[in-house]
Parts: C-alpha cells; structure tokens; sequence
C-alpha cells in the first residue's frame, strides 16, 4: 500500500513548476505540479495522453492555438500529439496529471518522489 497527501510538502517553487512523481506502473504515470507564476512558456507536445485537474489556483493554457482557461476543479484530457503550452498560471497553481502511455512503452520517472 502507497499512502500520501497532495497538500503536503506543495510549498511553490521560486520559479518555474515541480513536478513530484506519485506513482509509475506499467505505462501509467501520476504526478503532482506545483507551478510558480514565473514560468517559461514551453509547448510540450506528447506520445502519451494526459488527463489534468487544477486542483488549486487559476491558469490558461493554450491547446493547439485555442486559449483555455482553468480554475479549481477543472480538468481537461489532452491525446497524444496535441500541443499544449501553460501561458500563465497563479502562485502555488496545483496540478494532478494522469499520464498514460502507449502499451509496452515504460514511462521514465518524474523529478522527485512525494512520501507523504
């Protein structure tokens, strides 16, 4: 059994996003992102799906061109390939991201694990 909190250790960095894996099985892939308002806008465009909710704070995402924004509680289901680019995102913003990778493809793991 794997047992946590989302709120805990969610201090903001002071600049950019962190991104705190949560759990890697198979080809599927939880993390927890805490974004700082100074952020780099970065259009990632991804092999695998992506499911995200804003659990806290207020951003807007730009999706293949179209302005998006989100507020607490909204969620948005991104298929591989879409390009997407966070374009401005409120202090201590916190994400949850559901990754899920093509089958037989090992996803690599996030920057740090979160234990508690």
């Amino acid at each position: 059994m794997q047992r946590g909190n989302l709120f805990r250790h969610a201090g903001t960095p002071s600049d950019g996003e962190r991104f705190d894996l949560l759990l890697a099985q198979r080809n599927l892939l939880i993390e927890r992102i805490v974004s700082s308002p100074r952020i780099a806008a970065t259009t990632y465009v991804q092999e695998q799906d992506e499911w995200v909710v804003l659990l806290q704070g207020e951003a807007v995402l730009d999706v293949t061109g179209e302005l998006v924004p989100l507020a607490a509680g909204d969620y948005l289901f991104l298929p591989a390939g879409t390009p997407h680019t966070v374009c401005r995102v409120s202090d201590g913003a916190l994400w949850l991201a559901v990754h899920l990778h093509p089958e037989g493809h090992r996803p690599a793991t996030a920057n740090q694990s979160v234990t508690g």
